[in-house]
Parts: C-alpha cells; structure tokens; sequence
C-alpha cells in the first residue's frame, strides 16, 4: 500500500469529545472513524490490525480444536425467554425491535441460547460430544457508559466459543485448556505480561466467572493482584472465601485499574436443563448437556493495545498485530527510484509495506511513521544512496542504524 492511496488522513490534534487515548490515537493515525458514543467505523489501516487480532486467537481457537461458525445477530424472544434472560431485569443492554409483522426480535448481545438451540438438531448422543465452536461477530450492547473509545462500545467485535460437553469433568478439561490457549492470545498480542487470569462475579451469565484483565489505567475495574503468585481478584467478589479460596490474604494484594480483555464462563446444565437439549449416555439414558462460553473483545483489545503500547507520539504496535511491518520513507527525487525498487523487492518476499512515496517534508513524514505506529521505518535518501545502504529504525526503540541491502533483508528475516 502506498501513503498517497489512502484516503484517510494523518491529524495533529485530537478530537475534542474523545477523553480516551486509544480513541485519541486511533482517530488522529486514521484507523477508526467515530460514529457517534460507543460506535466506531473501521478504516482499512484499522481493519487490517482487526484482522491481525482475529488470525492470532483463530489460530489458537483452532489449536484446540474450535470449529468457527457464524450465527446471525437477529433473535427471536422466545428462545431467551426460555431461560429468563429476555428481561430487560436480568439483560439490561438488549437492543430490542419488532419485525414488520409485529414479531419481537433482539439484536444479539451474546449466543449461548441460540448455540444451544442449534445445537438441538445435531447432538442426540454421547458419541457427539465434545462440540466446541467459536464465531467472530458484531455485538451489540446499549451501554449506559460509552467514554472509554473501543474499550468500551456500545457496537464491537468479539470472539465467542461455546463448548458442550458430557460432564463436569470433560468440561474441566477443556476449560483450562482454553485458559492457556488464552494466555498465548495475550502474549503474541503483547500484554500478556500484564493480563491476569481474574476471580470474578459472572454477571448476566453465571454467578462466578474468570475474566483476563489486563492492567491499563484507562480500564473501568478494579483488581486486586499478587504479581508473585500470579493471582488476582476483581473488587466485586473480594471478600474473606474469595481470599480462602485462593490461599491469599488481602495483605499480600495490590489495588490496580484493570481492563477486561476476555471472560470464560461455566454454565453447568443449568442453560441445558431450561431449553432440553439433552444427549443419551452409554446407559440409555437422557442427560443434560454441559455448556461454557468464552469471549475475546477482538476491538476491545485493540484499544488495550493502543493504550499501553503508545508513547508521545503515537502508536507502537506488536508485529504480530501491526497492519504492516515496514513503513518505507522516500526522501528527495533522486531516491524515489531505488525507494521504488525497494518497495517492490520487499512485497515479492512477502514482507507487508506501506510507502510513504508523498511529496512532503523528511519531518512530516517521520511524525506520520511514529504515529502510525508500524514496526520498522525504513528510509531511503540520497544521502546513503551512493553506498547503497537504508536508514532502519525500530519503532520501540527510535535507534537507527544504517544497513546494506543484504543486512536490511537479514533485519528482516
């Protein structure tokens, strides 16, 4: 991709509504668009760090054996209605509608009920199980709360799995193999140094829950961490069992500001027993299906990301994540061609480039490189044109050095 086809633009200031940094940083670098609170258009710079974000956990999900399908936003009342969560008192961020014919519909703010009534026509016996299938979807949730950027959307995208499984013990097993999959998630995202498997209260969904918050001053939560036993605790269930529970005294804690990356959810049969989806056992007899759920805020992250992996001037994103790994700078005519050639060299072995071929100034250039946040510049000037050698400089660092061609590609891998 070259600079001068894009058609977002490069700001200096931030907006004046946006209190949030990832949205202040996200905005002026032209990955996101706001709509209005909470709802935010993706440009293709920040469509293509979506996509980064989904490729790692879908490659971790796969790993584990998820299946990834796609269910459809629109829910009909009476499959929630079943399981008490069509009331606005249990579920208070639905958005509701009605079809044409007067029928009542919700905008999906998560599946569990609807996994489980598809799940009717396929599981019949014990031979069926375990079934764990995940999808990346479009939420909607009508927060009352909607300053924290992305972090906080009243419109995102998510990862959701569900697993079905014969028992508590199959469950188990599965469950703690999503907590490490989870785990890999965060780290070749970044913040897994910074994100802790969380003790939690299950909301909406089941009384107790395990969240993976991540220590960001912008978050919303409260946890309370021993960085030691990698424990932590979110404010709303620390009481005198959670601290037995965990073999911690409060004592040994520390109080931090959090954000919320993910959650992993343990229904039990409840779900199962309230909408009959049961299996046949080896016995003959009928028994209740037992469900999980687990979540990634797939732009959630994204603005963790962009909160703690950014300095004064802009973004530095992982390269895992980053929409590209090279940001090319072409400084004076006379290393328009050789800049060119390079280009072209760096796409053919497959290396992800934007050039910025604009007829600007080496500074503005340079600001527009640490903005964006994008791993490696590379520039090319007359300067170091006779010896044939490029400017290389790490985002996360700002050292430059000077390379041949050869140690370039090398840099490179």
């Amino acid at each position: 991709m070259r600079v001068s086809q894009l058609f977002t633009k490069t700001s200096k200031n931030a907006p004046a509504d946006e209190v949030a940094k990832n949205a202040q940083l996200l905005t002026r670098a032209g990955y996101i668009y706001k709509v209005m609170a909470g709802v935010y258009a993706y440009t293709p710079l920040g469509l293509r760090v979506i996509e980064n974000i989904k490729r790692i956990v879908r490659e971790e999900m796969n790993a584990i054996g998820g299946q990834e399908l796609i269910m459809t936003s629109l829910q009909p009342k009476e499959v929630w209605e079943s399981t008490t969560r069509w009331s606005d008192d249990v579920v208070d961020v639905w958005f509701k509608t009605k079809l044409k014919d007067g029928t009542d519909i919700g905008l999906a703010w998560s599946h569990e009920e609807a996994i489980m009534t598809m799940m009717k026509q396929y599981v019949n016996s014990y031979k069926d199980l375990p079934i764990n299938v995940y999808q990346f979807q479009t939420k909607l949730r009508n927060e009352l709360r909607a300053k924290s950027g992305i972090m906080r959307g009243r419109e995102f995208v998510m990862k959701d799995m569900y697993s079905l499984s014969t028992d508590a013990e199959q469950h188990e097993i599965f469950y703690q193999t999503t907590i490490e999959a989870y785990k890999r998630i965060y780290d070749r995202l970044g913040i897994g140094n910074d994100t802790y498997v969380t003790f939690a209260s299950g909301g909406a969904f089941t009384k107790f829950s395990h969240e993976f918050q991540t220590i960001c001053d912008a978050g919303e939560d409260i946890i309370y961490v021993n960085r030691e036993k990698g424990i932590a605790v979110n404010e709303e269930v620390l009481n005198q069992e959670t601290l037995d529970t965990l073999g911690v005294t409060r004592d040994e804690l520390v109080e931090t500001k959090s954000a919320e990356v993910g959650n992993i959810f343990n229904f039990g049969t409840e779900k199962s027993e309230q909408m009959g989806v049961h299996y046949t056992d080896e016995n003959g007899a009928q028994v209740p299906v037992f469900l999980g759920s687990y979540g990634v805020g797939i732009t959630r992250v994204m603005g963790v990301i962009a909160e703690k992996l950014s300095d004064d001037k802009g973004l530095v994103w992982p390269k895992e994540v980053a929409p590209f790994t090279v940001y090319l700078v072409s400084i004076g005519e006379a290393a328009a061609q050789q800049a060119d050639e390079l280009y072209e060299t760096l796409k053919n072995k497959g290396i992800e480039v934007l050039y910025d071929d604009r007829d600007e100034r080496p500074g503005a250039k340079f600001a527009d490189a640490e903005l964006l946040g994008i791993p490696y510049r590379i520039t090319v000037s007359e300067r170091n044109m006779a010896n044939e050698k490029y400017e290389f400089t790490p985002r996360e660092t700002g050292v430059s050095e000077v390379l041949t061609h050869t140690e370039l590609l090398d840099k490179l891998g």
